[in-house]
């Protein structure tokens, strides 16, 4: 019988134990921050740091490009591929705004980070069931507030670190609320933590951040959608496809 890697023993008696720490901690402070905070701002203060000190712990070091093309305090769909479930605490120890996810309803039954998620204003929704109506409710309730959006709208992690096609629902929202698209794209974080494997390793991930991408709520057709998420998909893809095979690691193989 082979011995499992170092990184295996890595994950399962360091970073699951750290992280599990981690988020009981700053998710029970996030839900009770709801009872003086209920924009959910301070919620995502936590979100955020919970967000590095798993980069951290792990040893993922994020480089970022991009980030003067966005004005602080507008409200944006940032709209990201997916390779990884790293691409989450990415993107927040990363994009300097108040952000809230579209994620499937089952994140909301973990304890704790699903605790979070519904109290602290995230969108969890039901994809086998979604109620429109309820969806732009929320959504619309969301930019009052003057919050940021991040959609993965492959609506899966990528196994190959291939782009796969986006899914217009998200994109038929943003048109219909006026809000700038920003494209993201994440490079490498697929080698971080491979779908599939009990497996973490330390590595350097890079993060673009595309020039904003104007909607015209004057056409909130669906081809109008459709036409917006294959824009964003071949901008995103460009960046991934040319860096991706770039990416570095301390060790994946240890």
């Amino acid at each position: 019988m082979s011995i499992p890697p170092f990184h295996w023993w890595r994950t399962v008696f360091v970073l699951i134990p750290a992280i599990s720490v981690y988020t009981i901690v700053l998710g029970t402070l996030s839900v009770v921050s709801i009872l003086f905070d209920s924009r959910g701002f301070f919620a995502h203060g936590c979100a955020r740091l919970w967000s590095r000190l798993i980069l951290l712990t792990t040893g993922v070091k994020v480089t970022a490009r991009g980030l003067e093309r966005i004005e602080r305090g507008r409200t944006y769909v940032f709209v990201s591929n997916h390779q990884s479930i790293y691409d989450i605490p990415i993107v927040f120890a990363t994009l300097p705004f108040q952000l809230r996810i579209i994620a499937k309803e089952s994140l909301g039954h973990f304890p704790f980070l699903g605790w979070h998620l519904r109290r602290t204003g995230h969108m969890l929704v039901d994809r086998t069931n979604p109620d429109r109506q309820r969806i732009f409710e929320q959504w619309a309730g969301l930019v009052a507030r003057g919050v940021s959006l991040i959609v993965f709208p492959e609506g899966t992690r990528s196994v190959d670190g291939r782009v796969a096609r986006f899914k217009g629902g998200s994109f038929l929202l943003a048109i219909r609320a006026g809000l700038p698209i920003v494209p993201v794209s994440v490079r490498g974080s697929r080698h971080v933590m491979l779908k599939g494997r009990l497996m973490v390793c330390p590595g350097q991930v890079g993060l673009t951040v595309h020039d904003p991408i104007a909607t015209d709520p004057a056409d909130p057709s669906v081809e109008a959608a459709r036409r917006l998420a294959e824009r964003v998909r071949d901008t995103v893809r460009a960046e991934v496809d040319e860096g991706d095979g770039a990416a570095t690691l301390e060790s994946s193989t240890a």
